[in-house]
């Protein structure tokens, strides 16, 4: 195999912010369903992040800023003393072997179930998720969400502020607020999903408001320069619809400046094509860093280059960063693999998403012939057992 070659722009330093990232490759979000019944991280989501650690970034999985917005078992939380810790424990690991870390904050809105969260969800308005929810005991109908008011969308956006402070105190250098991907401010800007009258519904500047109150409320919070967010423009995941393409090319062309006048350090935009002219104009409205995830066929096979010639291509066409999921998940040293032109490990779709162990999560054989890099030697205290496995999609 054709060794990668050495002027390859994936492995070049670049900045981002404060920091000084050794490579543009990131490691993205990949909810995994491994945290405990509380949400507190276990020590195998220790070693999983820390044998990522050569990754540009890694920005860790989707986590709940508040108990409200949990969306299936066991995903983790920032919102109390003992996810701080937890985190922190993950956080110091990765540090150790020399990586940076940054935060996905998830609030699920209607996705999620009060047998998961013991509350009932929140939403813009009182429309179900249209498909069943995982929940301990299985999959159950979604529940009709309570309609945020006025107080609970200022709770809400609070939330976030503090959830973002004790992500900086359990050691990450920033998070990304998540706002794709049909969970919580998502929602807001879909037009099925917001069918409200008020100041957040309606008019396309009205939908937006919501997502651009939370950013700057966690910009103001630990500085923009810790903060990123996620879009996905026309995806339609958890039953989304912002109401066809010239409705999302509308709603993305208010919602990418307004953000950008609050300076967040990134922009991550979910399966980004170089060749659609919404991605183009993103790029050129968006000043700061663009992260790029490449389109590779969702829920079809991994490419045998992990995305990378897809990567290469977002490159030239502006994008700063690259985040290639799979590829992570399968490949704990993805970034040499890719280096080298080395053959990267199968993804085993039998067992890689959701199974609440090890299989599939940290057993990949890196080059040197290892599967556990970095392993506590004991459990930390306040830690228990993952409680019953869950699988889906």
């Amino acid at each position: 195999m054709t060794n990668a070659p050495e002027s390859s722009r994936l492995f070049e330093s670049v900045p981002l912010g404060p920091l000084t990232l050794p490579n543009r490759l990131v490691m993205p979000p990949l909810t995994r369903n491994r945290a405990d019944a509380d949400g507190v991280p276990r020590p195998l989501m220790v070693t999983h992040y820390a044998q990522r650690a050569t990754a540009g970034l890694i920005i860790a999985e989707g986590t709940t800023p508040n108990a409200v917005g949990q969306t299936y078992p066991n995903i983790p939380g920032i919102h109390d003393d003992a996810h701080v810790a937890g985190w922190r424990r993950v956080t110091d690991a990765v540090r150790a072997g020399g990586g940076r870390m940054f935060l996905q904050l998830q609030h699920g809105g209607r996705v999620g179930h009060p047998d998961n969260s013991g509350l009932l969800p929140v939403a813009p308005s009182p429309v179900a998720l249209p498909e069943e929810i995982h929940t301990p005991s299985g999959r159950q109908p979604s529940v009709v969400p309570r309609e945020l008011d006025a107080e609970g969308i200022r709770e809400t956006v609070a939330d976030f502020a503090a959830a973002a402070r004790r992500a900086v105190d359990a050691g990450f250098e920033g998070v990304e607020v998540h706002a794709a991907n049909g969970h919580l401010l998502h929602q807001f800007l879909a037009k099925n999903t917001n069918r409200r009258t008020d100041a957040y519904g309606g008019s396309v500047e009205n939908r937006v408001r919501f997502a651009v109150e939370v950013v700057r409320a966690v910009a103001d919070a630990i500085g923009p320069e810790r903060v990123g967010v996620r879009i996905s423009p026309g995806v339609t995941v958890n039953g989304v619809d912002e109401g066809g393409e010239e409705e999302t090319a509308a709603l993305y062309r208010a919602l990418v400046p307004a953000l950008a006048a609050l300076d967040p350090v990134y922009l991550h935009v979910i399966f980004a094509d170089p060749g659609q002219p919404l991605f183009r104009w993103i790029r050129a409205a968006w000043p700061n860093a663009l992260i790029a995830n490449p389109v590779l066929g969702f829920g079809g096979p991994l490419p045998a280059d992990g995305g990378k010639e897809a990567g290469e291509r977002l490159l030239a066409a502006g994008a700063d960063l690259i985040s290639l999921g799979r590829a992570f998940m399968a490949n704990p040293d993805l970034v040499e693999r890719l280096r080298t032109g080395a053959p990267l490990n199968p993804l085993r779709e039998a067992n890689w998403m959701y199974s609440g162990e090890e299989a599939g999560y940290n057993d990949y054989p890196t080059l040197a012939g290892s599967a556990a890099l970095i392993r506590p030697a004991h459990r930390p205290a306040g830690l228990r057992p993952a409680g019953r496995p869950v699988s889906r999609r």
